[in-house]
């Protein structure tokens, strides 16, 4: 791939990136949405969250490398540990020192 290929293919994904971010703000109220999508919408930064987080969480490197689903896994149970925490608490900090406290235990006993 020359250095030319590579600024195209950025120029490229800039203008795709523009014009799907910002087409809702160009377009304003030309486009109504019916109230079922509204309503899946809401649902969109919890979904890109949880499936940003879950691959960390629950996939772990196998002795040769590759990524393999582990019960065992401290982010796993550290992230259990911080779930149950702020589930009784309700307290965001809490949960977040709780919750790498547990890391930093697990992986250091599970090593």
């Amino acid at each position: 791939m020359t250095a030319t290929d590579v600024w195209i293919s950025i120029a490229l994904m800039f203008v795709a990136t523009l014009a799907t971010r910002s087409s809702f703000f160009m377009l304003g109220d030309a486009v109504k949405l019916p109230g079922w999508a509204k309503h899946a919408l809401r649902y969109a930064p919890a979904t890109a969250l949880a499936a940003t987080i879950a691959p960390d969480l629950l996939m772990m490197p196998d002795p040769s490398g590759n990524m393999a689903l582990a019960l065992m896994n401290p982010k796993l149970l550290a992230g259990l540990g911080a779930a149950l925490f702020f589930v009784v608490k309700k307290h965001m900090l809490g949960t977040i020192m709780v919750g790498m406290a547990l890391f930093t235990i697990l992986r250091q006993v599970m090593a």
